[in-house]
């Protein structure tokens, strides 16, 4: 089974950023993620949108907007790794479907337990298309966490494709995940696997459900 950690800092991170220190540090990549979760914020405070029978309509309101965050084909195709080169255009078009339903999934249902939790902007570095907007968590013991965004410039604006957590990167964790299924079974085992994921939160869309 694939973890269910990862996806589960994934979701998370964007949540915390809603309280981001209004004091921090800013440039273009940071500015473009800032304004992205702050539309996110907007959307959990609409009242048109909240309450449970609101919840789908809240839910396909954010993932829309975290396409707009997220780079999911980039880090879908990182996440593949060697294995990308191997697939014909329509298998990477299913799979970047599959994957970015895979963390859509998780990220919706957890953002909306948003809690209060702090973060604050430490800065960035910008090379060329790539970017790095470097973040803390603020624990409950009062220490940090860092968190590092890495973005990349598309046509028209900065998105992450990849986080490090404390030095750890989840796309690498996804790659080394994905990697082992491939090569113990077989690319259409993994493909099957996220399928699955998908009925089973479709058979229950109120709840969180796990990794593959």
């Amino acid at each position: 089974m694939i973890r269910s950690n990862v996806s589960v800092i994934w979701a998370l991170l964007l949540v915390l950023a809603l309280s981001a220190a209004p004091d921090a540090w800013g440039g273009a990549p940071t500015d473009q993620f800032r304004n992205g979760v702050d539309r996110v914020f907007k959307i959990l405070q609409d009242p048109e949108l909240k309450g449970g029978t609101n919840a789908s309509r809240r839910w396909a309101t954010i993932a829309k907007v975290s396409e707009e965050i997220f780079d999911f084909g980039e880090t879908a195709k990182q996440s593949l790794g060697q294995h990308w080169d191997r697939r014909t255009p329509a298998e990477r078009e299913e799979f970047v479907r599959l994957f970015t339903d895979l963390i859509q999934r998780s990220y919706v249902t957890r953002i909306d337990r948003y809690s209060g939790e702090k973060m604050v902007f430490r800065g960035e570095t910008v090379d060329g298309d790539q970017a790095v907007v470097r973040t803390a968590l603020i624990v409950d013991d009062g220490g940090q966490m860092a968190l590092d965004y890495k973005m990349h410039h598309t046509s028209d604006r900065w998105q992450v494709y990849d986080i490090n957590v404390e030095g750890v990167s989840l796309v690498a964790n996804y790659r080394a995940q994905f990697n082992k299924v491939i090569r113990s079974e077989s690319y259409q085992a993994l493909v099957t696997r996220l399928k699955a994921n998908h009925a089973d939160f479709s058979a229950s869309p109120a709840g969180v459900t796990s990794s593959p």
